[in-house]
């Protein structure tokens, strides 16, 4: 009963804040919230205690993981040893695959495989959601490619999105996680929570999106990706898109470093100033989230911390965290706890996100940037919703 209280309560709280910031409240359509919230709380429970669910995902994880390990031959031959001795291990290993990735993206356009799935899955997710197909195909891509990738499946299209559009694009983005790195992500946490938070952070973006940032779709309008390059010849189009995805890799690369080091001055700064750092003060304000959300009393201010050091760090910061106080913690604020981890909701990802758009489009990229704090506060109510579902059910 304890659990069912609280779950209510969180989609209050939760519910209530996307609300208050909704762009348009006139446009909110309750039974799309409502049909998707019943169908993530069926998805839930059959990630949470089914196998069939987790050895499908796995097994895909495991596919593209071996397409990272083609990504490194080229990587490797270009920058020899660095790669064995670890250096500039982020850049070498996550940046660089996205050229392959963009090459790959570009073969999928050209035989016109892309567009094929983009009107299968768009098509039957936005009957689900209420959505358009783009944005909804966006929200399987993004799983799939990452949140940097991912664009440049929308490179020629990208400068005809409205404002809206594109923040539902990039909250998208930014509310999931890569299939490239949830083998990483597994070593630290239970595999079946990555998987569960794989697929709630999915429909738990639709019912965000769907109240923060509601709109309509031109059937006319949806259908723009259809028909790309068409003209190119192939090794035209295959050394675009290899272009594409390393100038996308150097310009989240130095997004990174900029916003990362901002970070880092302005715990310096509140230390000198509060004697504690900028995620122990986050902490206080994440504690009652913690507490709504499932967590005891006795351990949400753990938790509010770890939760803290996720959106001003990363999760990988934040998942280094939760095992030095694992002990501490009981095995169901582990899980909700792992579920809320497994997103890139964080200050970077704004810089990461920005950076990759304006890589393709400097004009969206800064439309982007202009709503870069809604956008992490939609997608951390994302990453809230769905660790408040797996609450309900551990």
């Amino acid at each position: 009963m304890s659990q069912i209280l609280h779950f209510f309560l969180a989609l209050i709280v939760i519910g209530g804040l996307a609300i208050l910031a909704s762009s348009d409240r006139k446009s909110i359509r309750p039974r799309y919230v409502i049909q998707l919230l019943v169908i993530e709380l069926i998805l839930a429970w059959f990630f949470l205690n089914s196998g069939i669910g987790q050895e499908f995902v796995m097994g895909f994880a495991g596919l593209f993981e071996h397409l990272l390990k083609y990504a490194g031959e080229g990587t490797e031959f270009i920058f020899g040893g660095m790669m064995d001795a670890k250096l500039a291990f982020f850049f070498l290993n996550v940046l660089c695959p996205i050229i392959f990735i963009s090459a790959l993206i570009g073969i999928l356009q050209h035989i016109k495989l892309l567009p094929i799935i983009i009107r299968v899955i768009g098509t039957l997710l936005s009957k689900v959601n209420g959505m358009g197909k783009l944005e909804s195909f966006n929200a399987v891509s993004s799983l799939i490619l990452g949140q940097s990738e991912n664009f440049i499946a929308y490179k020629d299209v990208l400068g005809k999105m409205s404002e809206r559009r594109m923040y539902t694009m990039a909250a998208t983005a930014m509310s999931t996680v890569s299939m490239s790195i949830v083998g990483a992500y597994m070593t630290i946490l239970a595999p079946k929570y990555v998987v569960a938070a794989l697929v709630l952070n999915m429909f738990s973006t639709f019912i965000i999106l769907s109240l923060i940032n509601p709109y309509a779709v031109d059937s006319e309008e949806d259908i723009q990706m259809s028909n790309l390059h068409e003209g190119q010849s192939f090794f035209e189009m295959l050394g675009e898109y290899i272009l594409a995805g390393f100038k996308v890799a150097l310009i989240v690369a130095a997004m990174l470093i900029g916003f990362i080091a901002l970070i880092a001055a302005v715990n310096a700064l509140f230390s000198m100033v509060f004697e504690k750092s900028f995620q122990e003060m986050l902490g206080y304000v994440f504690y009652p989230f913690a507490w709504v959300i499932g967590i005891p009393t006795d351990e949400a201010s753990k938790v509010g911390s770890i939760m803290a050091t996720k959106l001003v760090a990363n999760e990988f910061v934040a998942m280094h965290s939760l095992q030095s106080i694992v002990t501490e913690l009981s095995p169901r604020s582990q899980g909700i706890l792992s579920v809320f981890l497994v997103s890139f909701a964080n200050f970077s990802s704004i810089g990461i996100v920005a950076g990759a758009i304006k890589g393709l489009n400097e004009k969206q990229g800064n439309v982007v940037s202009r709503f870069g704090l809604k956008l992490l506060f939609g997608s951390t109510l994302v990453s809230f919703l769905s660790a408040a579902i797996a609450g309900l059910l551990l």
